[in-house]
């Protein structure tokens, strides 16, 4: 049998005073880089709220670490998420992606892992995870914004969507659900924006006019017609409230005496979004009209 090659060892030329002081640089160089290292390493894992692997920065333990979490349940999912945020954390530059190969895990996956566990940091999301149940059904709640998140784990509702419908729902109605509200949050954003550009554009208009022209009533004109325009909204408002009202009763009217159980017993969630409707629309007027008789109103009484 061969005989295995013997290795020489280096051997510091502590005689020679440049050689000796050339290597202690290059050691001392190592263990900055690599305390720099375990403390980066360390932070991220803090802000992540990962537990290393036997309080170890080496990114083999947490390689492993991340190997037995992706074979647990939709919690072991965020500890995949975080623990491959802080091994990329953890790997030189060009050393995460290979050591991705040896996980298994493409890295748009990664980066899902890793936006997951941004977005479920929070310890208070933990009933919602309970509901979530699973991994894909985890990746589907990333399009909701954090604050959508936040209610849905502290109220158990955001707008339409319920913890119990998380629960129940397969994955494909709960991607429907939560673009639905999604869209639902852009198109309330636009509102308002839109409703800012009008408040903006009239005052402008109204500077305008005022500047322009010292006839006070013709210099309010924009904002008189816009008043107008609101006034009209509200009646319309509440004549699409009666005209619903009106096709429900008529409705009920037309159906076999067998079928009406069942359409009452539907009509109770109608009636549940009407009242609130009612609700809220009575709340507005009245705190308008609270502001506007401590502000405009008096200059009506003036008059």
């Amino acid at each position: 049998m061969p005989r295995k090659p013997t290795q020489t060892p280096v051997v510091i030329d502590q005689a020679n005073p440049a050689v000796f002081e050339a290597a202690s640089g290059n050691l001392n160089q190592l263990v900055m880089i690599t305390h720099e290292q375990d403390v980066l390493v360390r932070a991220t894992a803090a802000k992540v709220g990962y537990q290393l692997p036997a309080d170890a920065t080496d990114p083999d333990l947490i390689q492993r670490d991340i190997s037995a979490n992706m074979r647990r349940s939709v919690e072991a999912c965020l500890e995949v998420g975080r623990g491959l945020t802080v091994l990329k954390a953890a790997c030189s530059h060009g050393q995460f992606l290979p050591r991705l190969d040896v996980l298994g895990i493409e890295p748009r996956v990664a980066q899902k892992f890793m936006a997951t566990a941004a977005k479920f940091v929070n310890a208070s999301s933990t009933p919602l995870l309970k509901a979530i149940g699973n991994q894909t059904k985890l990746f589907e709640m990333l399009v909701l914004d954090d604050e959508d998140l936040e209610e849905l784990a502290l109220t158990g509702q955001t707008g339409e969507l319920s913890l119990d419908d998380v629960a129940t729902m397969s994955v494909k109605e709960l991607r429907v659900a939560v673009r639905s509200l999604r869209g639902d949050v852009d198109a309330k954003d636009k509102v308002l924006d839109a409703a800012q550009k009008k408040l903006t554009k009239l005052q402008v208009q109204a500077q305008k006019k005022i500047a322009a022209d010292t006839d006070w009533p013709d210099a309010l004109t924009p904002i008189t017609d816009q008043v107008a325009a609101a006034g009209r909204a509200i009646a319309k408002a509440i004549s699409d409230l009666e005209t619903c009202r009106i096709t429900l009763m008529e409705t009920g009217q037309a159906l076999e005496a067998d079928l009406q159980p069942k359409y009452e017993a539907a009509l109770g969630h109608v009636v549940e979004v009407y009242e609130a409707a009612l609700g809220k629309a009575e709340r507005d007027i009245q705190k308008e009209r609270v502001t506007f008789d401590k502000s405009l109103g008096a200059y009506g009484d003036a008059a």
